[in-house]
């Protein structure tokens, strides 16, 4: 092992910085959310504003998070501007919770999702086939693929920068492409066909589909305000760990440059995509459907299995679509776990600097990588995807992201006031507006899900919380 003391490799250029944003952003939502944002709102006009409005939400994060990554272009990222601004004890809790839920917790559903479509076309492999029952817990060839993938990736970012990068660039190219192929697809459809039209003579109404009635029902203005709210939850969480690329600062080169360009370009990219994708689900298929057999009949909202991609390649391909989708989706998620996997270490490397998580994390190999920290975090997420909780855990992500994304933003502004003079390469656009209504807009939606999703908003706010006592436990033994 070399020691923690030995500088990393600057290997990656902007291109590499926007492919990791890009790239960390798109694995299985976007296939799959539509179809429950559409029975939530039941138009066209509110399931494209929904994605346009998370859009311009993680944008506008993206562009607030430029200049703390001006100032501090050092590996860990968020943990560092956290720490900077508000100290340990808050930069602590937002690590931990990073580890526990919010990137292992994405890892594991990430590699599971993986693994079911990959089960599409190796059955054996999919998760019906259940290998170990243990009263309710039982262990699936499809949840032992995805430890497989978790610990093949993680293998394969401890080698060194090169390899991840090259990773990164081939499977984020390939997604990318696809993507376009999708929707150049539906924008010809559109022209061919007479969904589109039809799917518009809803326009911005608001509808609701109610499984007591077994139909779609009109819903007034405060219950569309209310479920325009908890739709979001589906497009915030694929549009999340766009923030990855802070983590691995040490490894960028220009990073003050670099890291608030990729920032933009990478969100502003995926936010297109996921836009102009949806764009082409609303001209391949009618949004309105009701649970039948035939894709058609499904519409966007009752696609199988929410399998909104699949139904649309269907399509275009016929029952080769779905193989299709099932491929497309494998390439997806498998680039999108190695950025997420090449990143997370990261972080955990700058908080056992800090004396914050195992010693052992701070020790390089040597290929000047944190592989300690890499496989520490691949044994937990491992773990998640054993645990059949993963599905909780997007939801108690999603909540416990969108809090720390509002405590960094307001960390802008807490650094202007207290560091007028320190150097700042870039400014946050638009501050301090912009920032203000990142950070309003964020605490509606958390409030909105707190009161709507107690549950699950109530569970990720206890294991946020829970990183406190743990901070205590572990400073006192010092």
């Amino acid at each position: 092992m070399t020691t923690q003391t030995e500088k990393k490799e600057r290997s990656l250029g902007l291109l590499d910085a926007v492919l990791i944003v890009s790239g960390s952003m798109i694995g299985s939502g976007i296939f799959l959310v539509s179809a429950d944002m559409s029975r939530q709102l039941g138009s066209p006009g509110l399931l494209l504003l929904a994605w346009l409005v998370t859009g311009l939400i993680t944008l506008t994060a993206a562009l607030s998070y430029g200049e703390l990554a001006g100032m501090m272009p050092k590996a860990g990222g968020q943990y560092v501007y956290i720490r900077r601004a508000f100290g340990p004890l808050t930069s602590f809790v937002y690590g931990w919770s990073v580890f526990t839920v919010i990137q292992s917790g994405v890892i594991a559903a990430v590699a599971v999702a993986f693994a079911n479509y990959t089960g599409v076309f190796f059955p054996a492999l999919g998760k019906e086939n259940v290998l170990l029952t243990l009263g309710s817990f039982t262990v699936s060839s499809g949840q032992l693929l995805a430890i497989g993938l978790v610990l093949f990736l993680t293998w394969l970012n401890t080698r060194g920068i090169e390899e991840g990068k090259w990773v990164q660039r081939i499977f984020t190219t390939a997604k990318l492409v696809a993507l376009f192929g999708l929707i150049a697809t539906g924008l010809y459809w559109m022209t061919q066909s007479d969904v589109w039209s039809s799917n518009w003579e809803l326009g911005f109404g608001a509808f609701s589909w109610s499984d007591e009635t077994y139909g779609w029902e009109q819903i007034g203005t405060f219950a569309a305000i209310t479920a325009f709210g908890t739709a979001l939850i589906g497009s915030l969480f694929s549009s999340d760990a766009w923030n990855n690329v802070t983590f691995i600062a040490g490894e960028i080169k220009n990073p003050a440059r670099n890291i608030p360009r990729s920032l933009f370009l990478g969100t502003l990219l995926v936010t297109v995509v996921y836009l102009l994708a949806n764009v082409a689900y609303l001209a391949l298929l009618p949004l309105h459907g009701q649970p039948h057999t035939d894709v058609l009949v499904n519409g966007i909202s009752h696609a199988a299995s929410d399998r909104v991609g699949a139904a649309a390649a269907s399509v275009i391909f016929g029952p080769q679509g779905v193989f299709i989708m099932a491929a497309l989706i494998m390439v997806s998620t498998f680039g999108c776990n190695n950025g997420l996997i090449l990143a997370g270490g990261r972080l955990y490397e700058a908080m056992a600097k800090d004396g914050l998580f195992f010693k052992s994390a701070t020790r390089l190999n040597k290929n000047g990588v944190p592989a300690n920290a890499l496989w520490s975090q691949a044994a937990w997420a491992s773990l998640l995807c054993l645990s059949g909780t993963y599905g909780n855990l997007l939801d108690y992500c999603t909540f416990a992201s969108l809090i720390f994304y509002m405590v960094t933003v307001y960390g802008i502004f807490v650094l202007r006031k207290r560091e007028p003079e320190a150097e700042r390469p870039y400014k946050a656009f638009g501050y301090p507006i912009v920032p203000a209504l990142y950070i309003l807009l964020a605490g509606a939606i958390c409030l909105d899900l707190l009161v709507f999703k107690t549950t699950y908003t109530v569970r990720g706010l206890l294991i946020v919380l829970a990183g406190v006592p743990v901070y205590w436990l572990i400073t006192r033994k010092k």
